[in-house]
């Protein structure tokens, strides 16, 4: 399970690597020493809101993206929002009653319009490799 304060580190580490910048002239325009900004950055110390914000702003990365990069990050490792069941190793597969072939046609048809249905204002969010650069890209 990741920390919040080490998927925050990890966002903006991609951010200031992205950019090429050193963690000595991100810290000098943040006005954060540099000793601390590479512990938030590495994930051990906790960044007050105010911190995060004069990091973000000295990045010219919104807060907002940096939120949504950690949320994502996070929910991709939450059983609950990823749809695995929590204890799907330690349960085996439910075995139907009836074979598939048998179901009613109504009854497949009803289960069809129930699956969620896709609009064009929909996005597909894929989350940034742990290790590679954080890519903004704006929407069209």
């Amino acid at each position: 399970m990741t920390l919040l304060r080490e998927a925050i580190g990890d966002s903006l580490r991609r951010a200031r690597l992205a950019q090429s910048r050193t963690l000595r002239e991100v810290s000098t325009s943040a006005r954060v020493s540099l000793g601390y900004l590479s512990e938030v950055e590495r994930g051990r110390k906790e960044a007050s809101s105010e911190l995060l914000a004069a990091i973000c702003e000295a990045l010219d990365v919104p807060l907002s993206r940096v939120l949504w990069d950690v949320s994502t990050a996070i929910a991709a490792e939450d059983p609950a929002v990823t749809g695995a069941p929590a204890s799907a190793a330690a349960e085996p597969a439910a075995v139907p009653a009836e074979p598939a072939a048998a179901a009613e046609p109504a009854a497949a048809v009803a289960s069809a319009s129930a699956r969620p249905q896709v609009d064009g204002d929909t996005r597909i969010v894929i989350p940034a490799p742990k290790n590679g650069p954080l890519v903004l890209v704006e929407a069209a």
